[in-house]
């Protein structure tokens, strides 16, 4: 082994305790010289292991410091906090739907037997009539015109009992405002011309007899209607009537009020389209279009009299 001396530096071992960087001459290899690793302080090293919990990472030559375990309170209070946050966001959801998109109502009356009964509850379309136009058929829930209803105070079922109505009516499952508003069936359009009865006792519209398989007759009446009438639906107006045609207080008895017994278009939340409670009436709430297919559409005269004429048979 050849002795290391000043001249030859070459050939001296590196000290790992020395501070000073070592030049490139140090090292036996040839060409690039290597890069400095500073030597590492094991004692701090040691030190860090006494006050540190984890695992050493080999790859990154990190140490990753374990988490303190939280307490059981702590831990049933961020349940608490995300249940919070869920049932928030649910609600505004659903707000935002019942308010734009669909809500429900219930049936407080017989007047539309035996498509919907006494009680079921109906989830309607609110994007009829703003979004998509109404049909001949349709079953629309509508505010009432003026006069229709009799004014009643809706009864209320003690503070806590009205302020779950109100957190149940912010998601559609209840409706407080359900004594304001009606439901019947689309059978006059803009422009149509509406009358019943022809001598087999069918409605017409426009002349053409419609056949209608969704109207409850008592036992012996073969008529459409227990009232002839005759009337020209004006523009933004609709003529409405129950399905269940001689206990039903629509279109036909309401002419001596301010609407003259047409449903503004203005006054519609929208189409019923299901029945959704209780479940054994679930079904879907049809507007019969072969019915009413082969109806012409009339374009709105805004000339014509549209003053409803009706008189007893």
């Amino acid at each position: 082994m050849t002795e290391s001396s000043p001249e030859n530096p070459s050939n001296s071992e590196w000290n790992p305790e020395s501070t000073s960087q070592p030049t490139p001459s140090q090292y036996p290899e040839t060409g690039a010289p290597r890069a400095y690793i500073p030597p590492r302080d094991y004692s701090s090293a040691h030190s860090s292991n006494q006050q540190e919990t984890g695992s050493y990472d080999l790859v990154s030559g990190r140490r990753s410091s374990r988490k303190t375990p939280k307490t059981p309170m702590q831990s049933f209070l961020l349940f608490i906090r995300d249940v919070v946050v869920i049932l928030v966001v649910a609600i505004l959801v659903s707000f935002v739907v019942k308010t734009f998109l669909i809500r429900s109502f219930f049936i407080p009356s017989a007047s539309m037997e035996q498509t919907l009964q006494i009680d079921d509850r109906v989830i309607v379309n609110e994007l009829v009539p703003d979004m998509m136009p109404v049909a001949h058929g349709d079953v629309v829930v509508f505010k009432d015109p003026g006069g229709w209803l009799t004014a009643t105070a809706h009864p209320s079922q003690g503070p806590v009992g009205d302020a779950l109505e109100w957190l149940m009516s912010l998601v559609g499952l209840a409706s407080p405002d359900n004594d304001q508003h009606l439901i019947k069936r689309v059978i006059g359009l803009p422009g149509d011309t509406v009358a019943c009865c022809t001598t087999d006792g069918q409605l017409t519209i426009n002349g053409v007899p419609i056949d209608e398989p969704f109207i409850y007759l008592p036992d012996g009446k073969t008529r459409a209607s227990g009232v002839d009438f005759t009337v020209t639906v004006p523009a933004n107006s609709l003529w409405v009537m129950g399905d269940n045609r001689y206990n039903s207080k629509d279109s036909r008895f309401n002419t001596d009020k301010p609407g003259h017994g047409f449903v503004a278009m203005s006054d519609v939340v929208g189409r019923a389209f299901v029945v959704s409670w209780p479940v054994k009436h679930w079904s879907w709430l049809s507007n019969y279009p072969d019915s009413f297919a082969l109806v012409p559409r009339i374009p709105v005269d805004p000339a014509a009299d549209t003053t409803p004429r009706v008189s007893a048979p």
